[in-house]
């Protein structure tokens, strides 16, 4: 069976691309010429030509913000066998994280990727620390062989959007 068919997604999740706020997101030590969009956006990360790569080292630090608040249930992280991102660790709501401090906060969940997530197997989060989700962190903190660069091919979240309150809308009940 294929990782990429629609029961990959468990029912009432759906792929977060859509939830993205793709002016604020940004990755720490991308390669120039192999950079976030290429694991992350629709159609650039179906391509198996392109990927995300480490620059000055294995590390990546990513940081996703969302258009509305979400839970976050899964994420899928392919790449290669050998380059392919070992250690991962999530952070729920830090902003502002470098390499200098990232390791300065316990993370909210630690995914060690194997064979199969790297082929597209998603990673089952610990759903109660992903509960109301504004931005998401990624610390890719090394690769499967400690080699220098750490290549991504895609990067799949899912989840669902939190539903909210329209204040608006309530109206106020009077005494009678």
């Amino acid at each position: 069976m294929s990782g990429e068919s629609a029961s990959a997604i468990p029912k009432g999740q759906v792929d977060l691309l859509d939830f993205i706020d793709w002016s604020g997101v940004e990755c720490l030590n991308q390669s120039s010429t192999h950079s976030l969009s290429n694991a992350i956006k629709q159609g650039y990360r179906e391509d198996e030509g392109l990927h995300l790569e480490s620059d000055a080292d294995e590390q990546l630090l990513l940081y996703i913000p969302f258009t509305q608040v979400i839970k976050l249930y899964s994420i899928v992280i392919k790449g290669p066998e050998d380059e392919g991102p070992k250690t991962v660790k999530l952070f729920s709501n830090k902003e502002h994280m470098g390499f200098s401090n990232v390791n300065d906060f316990p993370p909210s969940d630690v995914a060690n990727l194997s064979e199969e997530n790297l082929k597209g197997k998603p990673v089952l989060l610990k759903y109660v620390k992903f509960q109301n989700v504004r931005s998401l962190t990624i610390f890719i903190e090394d690769n499967q062989t400690g080699s220098e660069i750490t290549k991504v091919q895609k990067i799949v979240l899912h989840g669902s959007t939190v539903e909210t309150t329209d204040m608006k809308g309530l109206k106020k009940i009077e005494d009678h």
